[in-house]
């Protein structure tokens, strides 16, 4: 199963973590801040769920880096693949796009933290661009 209305499935690239979302879940917003960049080598674009709509199979094989002072990452500790963030405060889970089993059904809608992007890349879309986070008004968007 992949993607339906209201349930989404997907996993690492080694298979040991398999996930399910169930009903509506985030647009995705593309992160370029530093520590998503060093994450991914590139910037980490993820949508967020509700942790009690989503379910996780293979636990075990995730383990969780603590990044900063309010949030930790998790990767699948066999294959490295990058699958989530979680943040201490707060009831949802982060997940990266690309782990997700195509058709997502999923839609990039906005940059954030583009102060922070890499000088190696060039944001060519005509999507919102965030410096920092959604907290306020885009800084520009493409045309």
């Amino acid at each position: 199963m992949t993607h339906n209305a209201d349930i989404r499935t997907g996993g690492c690239l080694c298979g040991a973590v398999r996930f399910t979302t169930k009903g509506p879940v985030r647009e995705v917003v593309a992160c370029h801040c530093g520590q998503c960049r060093r994450q991914t080598g590139l910037y980490h674009a993820a949508t967020s769920i509700p942790n009690d709509r989503l379910s996780v199979e293979g636990g075990e094989a995730i383990r969780w880096y603590r990044t900063s002072d309010h949030a930790r990452r998790g990767f699948c500790s066999p294959c490295g693949s990058a699958l989530f963030w979680s943040p201490d405060e707060g009831d949802f889970t982060s997940v990266l796009a690309g782990a997700f089993d195509e058709p997502s059904g999923l839609k990039l809608t906005a940059h954030i933290f583009c102060a922070d992007k890499g000088d190696f890349y060039e944001i060519t879309d005509s999507l919102p661009l965030y410096p920092g986070s959604r907290g306020g008004p885009p800084a520009a968007s493409k045309p």
